[in-house]
């Protein structure tokens, strides 16, 4: 199909991302099959596209949802209009549902250290889980970069981690020293002893099984600290990501080098977590704005 391999070669778009295009693309053709509507891409109109939308937000799709998949639909139709396929583009004047901005939920200090303090060291599994959630809340990676980060891409010397985001994309991650210190134990005196499954070498982070953890590992290993140290939190690997932002910002760091950390393509994505903690920031304007 023409417009996969558009957002393959030319979007650079992960796998992932590829496929909710497509299934947007296939909710339509759904949509016109179940409402018996012959209509080719050529043939659709801004009525039509309405009127989907209003189906899914019947099927009771939430407001974000229906805001991704018209994001979805303006993509394969712009990619039409490239292609010369149409000579109107019916979804230009498609509107997206109003988005509330979700805030983030976030860690405290205090709380990042009673997690990280309640893994259970005299387990081999306990010193990887210590460098995994230093790692996670030192650099904040997104948990896909963590079990895909390689041991290539770790520079110790210098202090640095080369990460693949989103959409392949690399970018060097700072990593601190507290965290640099446990990965190094961590390599050094459990991932070598692990008998490590052919295409696994390159693997930071090892099941005991030799292959790479999985997304739902981590998790299941932080929501397990969470119990265990009885937090009253719905927390998640993407929390330390959140906390690590916030904390950084609450600490005077720069928005755009926070947001060359975190891999964010817009700064307005990053600009969520400077509207977190209304105490820090009631507090800083009382103490800096002139008319406070």
């Amino acid at each position: 199909m023409g417009f996969k391999s558009y957002l393959k070669l030319e979007r650079s778009l992960s796998s992932n991302s590829i496929e909710a295009y497509l299934h947007d693309i296939a909710m339509l053709e759904q949509f016109l099959t179940v409402t018996k509507q012959s209509v080719s891409p050529t043939e659709i109109k801004l009525n039509h596209l309405r009127d989907f939308i209003k189906w899914i937000n019947d099927l009771g799709l939430s407001a974000r949802s229906q805001a991704r998949i018209i994001s979805g639909l303006k993509g394969f139709f712009k990619y039409c209009l490239m292609e010369n396929i149409i000579t109107d583009d019916p979804a230009h004047l498609l509107e997206a549902p109003r988005l509330g901005r979700k805030l983030p939920d976030t860690l405290s200090i205090d709380d990042i250290n009673n997690l990280i303090g309640a893994i259970d060291l005299s387990k081999p599994e306990g010193i990887r889980n210590k460098a995994m959630l230093e790692t996670l809340y030192s650099c904040g990676l997104r948990v896909s970069e963590l079990v895909g980060l390689k041991l290539s891409n770790v520079h110790q010397e210098i202090g640095f981690l080369k990460v693949t985001g989103k959409g392949d994309k690399e970018r060097l991650v700072p990593i601190g020293s507290v965290a640099i210190k446990h990965l190094r134990i961590y390599i050094n005196e459990v991932r070598c002893h692990i008998k490590i499954q052919h295409g696994f070498e390159d693997s930071v982070f090892l099941n005991k099984n030799g292959k790479s953890l999985t997304r739902v590992m981590v998790f299941l290993v932080i929501k397990s600290l969470a119990q265990k140290i009885q937090l009253k939190k719905s927390i998640s690997p993407h929390t330390f990501r959140h906390s690590f932002a916030t904390h950084l910002i609450e600490g005077g760091a720069d928005l755009r080098a926070v947001q060359e950390m975190l891999g964010h393509e817009s700064i307005t994505t990053t600009e969520i977590y400077t509207h977190l903690d209304r105490d820090y920031l009631r507090a800083s304007i009382i103490k800096h704005h002139p008319r406070a």
